[in-house]
């Protein structure tokens, strides 16, 4: 049997880190579905790829809707992506998010949501509340449009 000392290199360190250099006074306030659209746009990685293959972000709002960060969840194929609910509510907590709003696209330019949208949305939305983090809309892109869950009341 191990001491204590003889497992302590044994033992993973977790360190948490998050780093704010813009001013709240600088940051982007969204206050309905077409910014939270420009928001994404504006991600070049997110738009550059908005018709080849689906990608999931997040974005992360503190109590007034000023966006805190924009976060790459997952890339997939033409069709679909994975998404992880432990991938979106950790940076979450760490920003102490009090709102998040979800996107992906849809590379066929459908911007209508699949059940997979609406089963995903609604497993997010319900770990979030233990968190006391409400998710406020789903955003589904297209290079033309976009549609919103929370102005379809989806959300």
């Amino acid at each position: 049997m191990k001491t204590i000392e003889e497992t302590n290199n044994l033992v993973s360190e977790v360190q948490i880190t998050y780093l704010n250099k813009i001013s709240a006074s600088d940051r982007i306030k969204v206050t309905k579905a077409e910014d939270c659209a420009n928001v994404f746009r504006s991600v070049s990685r997110y738009n550059d790829n908005i018709s080849l293959y689906e990608c999931f972000y997040a974005m992360y709002l503190n109590r007034n809707n000023k966006v805190l960060s924009v976060m790459l969840i997952s890339e997939g194929g033409t069709c679909g992506t994975v998404v992880d609910v432990k991938k979106i509510l950790s940076p979450a907590i760490l920003q102490n998010a009090s709102a998040i709003i979800l996107s992906h696209n849809h590379p066929s330019g459908n911007t209508q949501p699949s059940e997979a949208d609406l089963n995903m949305t609604m497993k997010v939305v319900q770990a979030a509340l233990l968190m006391d983090i409400k998710v406020i809309d789903h955003v589904i892109l297209t290079e033309e449009s976009f549609h919103s869950f929370a102005d379809e009341g989806l959300i």
